[in-house]
């Protein structure tokens, strides 16, 4: 009796207890997500790694910044998406880059950091969704040495078209001996530096011809001025620091090297080497010149300004990785260290409300030129049709700097031309 009597009572307590919830399991946590970002840009690898930690240290949440090599992002792209562990943040470089990822990208429509941006225009559509965001706006052009000019008789004044360019380089190199160095630093060809010509030096004959036919993209270029992208490119590798055959085999380093050791007075680049430069040059030191070919009103032409970086959040990761990355790109672009890393550390021009001002000298000499009414050239190589013709256009331009005939820039020509209708009947088709 005693016993059915205990019994009875444990009963009565163990209801007592689940009415009350007291024997309930305990809610799970929700789940922290991480983020990997697979970064663009070797030469911002450093600062992003240390804004990463800086965001792991005040958030806890892990941050991973895996950083591709130089002409490789889309090759190691596609092989980091393979894996369990993915990339949940990554760059796409307009519509044509886009066409590859849709079926990644998270719709970013009603998103904090998309309600950051100070324009529209910065959101990626892909039909009604926003399929990425871009992070930077930057400018390139022809980087000079201004001591080095100025020690050849000339100023950056003097240089405000074509004719008056190939003038100073020509006469640099007829006094190469004399003066010390070169005209141009090595117009290297190698994988981690070809995009230069094959891509940014090859936007100035694609944004002539859009404008001239009042177009923003099309299915055959019609190469109306690659006479013009001849003339420049003739002019690069023939007064530079090194013979034209010899640059299949220049890097990137090279090329960026010999303009800091003062071998060479010009460097076709942009506002993302600031950092490595001011390493060894002051802001009085440098200045970055339009990149003109002889079309257009060359006397109001501006820098090459624009972006092809815009940010992708992975869809097909958990969500609650995909909201950990959403509330680090937020973070990136709204709070104090985010904004000044990313000005200062990465000279980067943000295209968020929050963004602090860069101490870029070469920002500051694009938003000059502007002010003095200057029209910028807009970036239109996103709409080249694939990298495969950029690599055409590339192995074209090489072969043509080894032997400069006529023949060989028949065949640039073909690359550019011919390879541009195929490789968009392939895109789109």
């Amino acid at each position: 009796m005693k016993k059915l009597l205990a019994l009875l009572l444990a009963g009565a307590m163990a209801l007592s207890l689940v009415a009350c919830g007291g024997s309930e399991p305990a809610a799970p946590e929700a789940e922290t997500g991480s983020v990997y970002y697979l970064n663009f840009k070797p030469e911002q690898n450093d600062a992003w790694q240390a804004l990463a930690a800086a965001y792991t240290e005040e958030t806890g949440v892990e941050v991973t910044v895996v950083t591709a090599a130089s002409g490789e992002y889309e090759t190691t792209l596609m092989a980091e998406m393979g894996k369990d562990e993915a990339p949940t943040l990554f760059q796409v470089n307009g519509p044509v880059g886009l066409a590859n990822w849709t079926d990644y990208c998270y719709d970013l429509t009603g998103t904090e950091v998309l309600g950051q941006l100070t324009n529209d225009g910065f959101a990626l559509k892909n039909g009604d969704a926003v399929a990425g965001i871009a992070y930077v706006v930057e400018s390139y052009g022809i980087i000079a040495n201004k001591a080095l000019l100025a020690e050849a008789g000339y100023a950056p004044e003097d240089i405000n078209s074509f004719a008056k360019l190939k003038e100073v380089a020509e006469d640099i190199t007829a006094r190469s001996e004399e003066l010390g160095f070169a005209a141009f630093s090595s117009a290297g060809m190698d994988g981690s530096t070809d995009w230069r010509y094959k891509t940014h030096l090859a936007n100035l004959p694609i944004y002539f011809e859009y404008q001239a036919d009042g177009i923003g993209s099309t299915a055959a270029i019609k190469g109306t001025y690659l006479d013009n992208y001849r003339a420049i490119w003739d002019l690069y590798i023939n007064n530079s620091t090194c013979a034209p055959a010899d640059l299949a085999g220049k890097t990137g380093d090279d090329s960026r090297n010999e303009f800091l050791a003062g071998e060479a007075v010009f460097f076709q680049n942009g506002s993302w080497e600031y950092g490595s430069l001011s390493a060894v040059y002051g802001d009085d030191e440098l200045v970055m010149l339009p990149i003109y070919i002889g079309v257009g009103d060359e006397a109001n032409q501006g820098l090459c300004t624009g972006t092809e970086n815009y940010w992708c959040v992975n869809g097909q990761a958990s969500q609650a990785d995909i909201d950990a990355t959403l509330a680090f790109m937020n973070w990136c672009v709204t709070s104090e260290k985010g904004t000044t890393a990313m000005a200062n550390d990465m000279g980067f021009v943000i295209p968020f409300k929050a963004a602090v001002e860069s101490p870029n000298l070469f920002v500051k000499q694009d938003v000059a030129y502007t002010e003095a009414g200057k029209t910028p050239v807009s970036w239109n190589f996103p709409t080249m049709p694939s990298e495969e013709w950029k690599n055409g256009v590339g192995t074209a331009l090489t072969m043509y700097a080894a032997d400069q005939t006529d023949d060989n820039w028949a065949a640039v020509v073909t690359a550019f031309v011919d390879g541009w209708a195929s490789e968009y009947a392939l895109a789109n088709g």
